[in-house]
């Protein structure tokens, strides 16, 4: 991707960050509790990433909803001043984001983005609390540990609020370990409308979850 590619896809991701940029904390009540997603509808399969050739190759592998389309993301590659924008967007505590799975094929606005670290000993609760305490204006964090696919995870259900939209809204991430290193699954949105409207995709890909390691 040469360095225009690169600066059109991060000021996208700014655009759907800045909703989430705020220094006041968010009213934990504005959270429904990370259990609440059981009861999601789970999404029609439209295909599958993480393996090896898939369009997002990942520690982990599953299923992504009908109509979203998947692209890598390569932090690495940016240089100059995409490098510090690449620092503020794509890396969020302890991850850095390497896929976004795209809703407006599917006539959704956000993004189901994977985030992945580096091998260690931290669990995926701590993992997951780093990636939200990173994130400003989060608030009303709750945690529960959780069986995604064949793998047991840490769930997190909370809010962000915004100084500038004055907007309060819905987020939800999961945090698994692997040999490779801690994956962060995390759906945000536009707004809380659109974040609950694409629950069903992350419901899928939770469900489907499993390690590419042998």
């Amino acid at each position: 991707m040469g360095n225009v590619g690169q600066a059109l896809t991060l000021a996208a991701l700014l655009t759907g960050l800045l909703t989430g940029c705020a220094a006041e904390e968010a009213d934990p009540d504005g959270a429904s509790g990370a259990s609440a997603t059981s009861t999601a509808k789970v999404a029609r399969r439209g295909g599958s990433i993480g393996a090896s050739g898939s369009a997002c190759e990942l520690p982990v592998t599953f299923d992504i909803a009908e109509f979203w389309k998947a692209k890598a993301v390569d932090a690495e590659k940016a240089t100059g001043d995409l490098a510090d924008l690449a620092d503020a967007f794509l890396r969020q505590g302890p991850v850095t984001m390497a896929c976004e799975v795209d809703a407006k094929p599917a006539g959704k606005i956000g993004f189901l983005r994977v985030w992945t670290g580096e091998p260690g000993d931290t669990d995926a609760r701590a993992v997951l609390e780093d990636f939200v305490a990173a994130e400003q204006g989060a608030g009303g964090a709750r945690y529960s540990t959780v069986k995604a696919g064949g793998i047991t995870g840490t769930e997190v259900a909370y809010v962000t609020t915004s100084e500038l939209l004055e907007e309060t809204k819905k987020e939800h991430a999961l945090a698994v370990t692997t040999p490779e290193g801690p994956v962060v699954l995390h759906l945000g949105g536009m707004d809380t409308a659109e974040h609950e409207a694409m629950l069903p995709a992350y419901e899928l890909a939770k469900s489907t979850l499993r390690t590419t390691a042998g």
